[in-house]
């Protein structure tokens, strides 16, 4: 029996939102992209004609208006978020929003009221990791006892320092490095631990090379160590440019094992030999490292929408790791370890 396909809309075609069109057009056999959203309208033009995507849109409000469109992916600067989901939900959408959830604990508030106010919708949030297939293995492992009780999960994730121009030029509007990169490696974190709350943190870094995000006050290497409610322990570390390429590794420490999760970023088992020595060669991106679980996470929210089976990720947890990487950013930016709620 031929399974029917969910129409998509989607917004902003920057490097994910492209990655997402590349996918939701040739990849997730449940969808079909019918539209697409942005201001720039000649990247309009020529993502449209790239993947024969019939209609285009500069304002969001009227592609929601749509009545061919079933479901929404927003992929929009990270401030228009919530306001992007208010639209779409009113309008009988679906929708499928890109992390953070939006740069305010208000408006993810509000993002919760707005979730609960439409019941008959299907609504996620892109926390990728947890649709790869070795994060998915660990979750298992862990849920099956097999490593005892967590002591520390342990979570490191570089970028490749030929993208450092593109990230400082986002620099004053991603939230800084807590919110924009650690975001991920939080939900990690709460997810292996079974969603337990935080109780204490300290973020720490500072600006080694890149002295731009001190104007934000940010840094291009921060870190944090997280106690959870249970005394579980949890260790982030972010790092804007690494000169060895996209790195993200994962280690979760329990008392009857370890798991170890990409210890060697790389996409393959290739090892070049040359007069440098033996080396392998680490993910170009973090676009590359995460391609399948990109197209796993909305195949999933597709089959969400057409078996009634409610998504893994909710709003809350979208709100919740927000609070605690503000949390780490407050702690980073004082220069003290703080509880999660004075």
């Amino acid at each position: 029996m031929k399974r029917r396909k969910i129409k998509f809309g989607l917004v902003g075609l920057g490097r994910l939102g492209y990655e997402h069109t590349k996918n939701l057009s040739e990849s997730i056999a449940s969808a079909e992209l019918v539209a697409i959203c942005d201001m720039n309208e000649e990247a309009l033009r020529t993502t449209a004609e790239e993947f024969d995507i019939p209609k285009t849109y500069t304002d969001f409000e009227e592609m929601c208006k749509d009545p061919e469109i079933e479901a929404v992916v927003i992929v929009s600067p990270s401030m228009f978020h919530v306001n992007q989901v208010k639209i779409a939900m009113d309008a009988g959408k679906h929708v499928f929003v890109e992390k953070p959830l939006d740069t305010s604990i208000e408006k993810c508030k509000e993002c919760e009221e707005i979730v609960a106010a439409h019941p008959e919708l299907t609504f996620s949030i892109g926390f990728m990791r947890r649709f790869d297939k070795s994060y998915k293995i660990a979750k298992q492992k862990i849920d099956n006892g097999d490593i005892g009780r967590i002591i520390l999960v342990r979570s490191y994730c570089q970028d490749n320092k030929k993208f450092i121009d593109m990230a400082i030029k986002f620099g004053p509007h991603s939230g800084g490095q807590f919110l924009d990169m650690c975001i991920h490696d939080i939900d990690t974190i709460r997810w292996f631990a079974g969603g337990v709350e935080a109780r204490e943190m300290w973020g720490i870094g500072g600006c080694y090379e890149y002295e731009e995000y001190k104007n934000w006050n940010d840094g291009d290497n921060v870190s944090a160590l997280i106690q959870f409610e249970d005394d579980t322990m949890g260790f982030m570390f972010a790092g804007r440019a690494a000169a060895h390429g996209a790195n993200i590794e994962t280690e979760i420490i329990g008392t009857k094992g370890t798991l170890r999760i990409a210890a060697v970023g790389t996409d393959s088992l290739l090892e070049v030999l040359s007069e440098n020595g033996v080396c392998r060669e680490c993910y170009p991106d973090w676009q590359a490292r995460w391609h399948d679980a990109y197209i796993d996470e909305l195949a999933d929210f597709a089959d969400c929408i057409i078996t009634g089976r409610k998504p893994e990720v909710t709003v809350q947890d979208g709100t919740k790791t927000l609070e605690i990487a503000y949390r780490c950013k407050e702690s980073f930016e004082s220069k003290k370890m703080l509880k999660m709620r004075d």
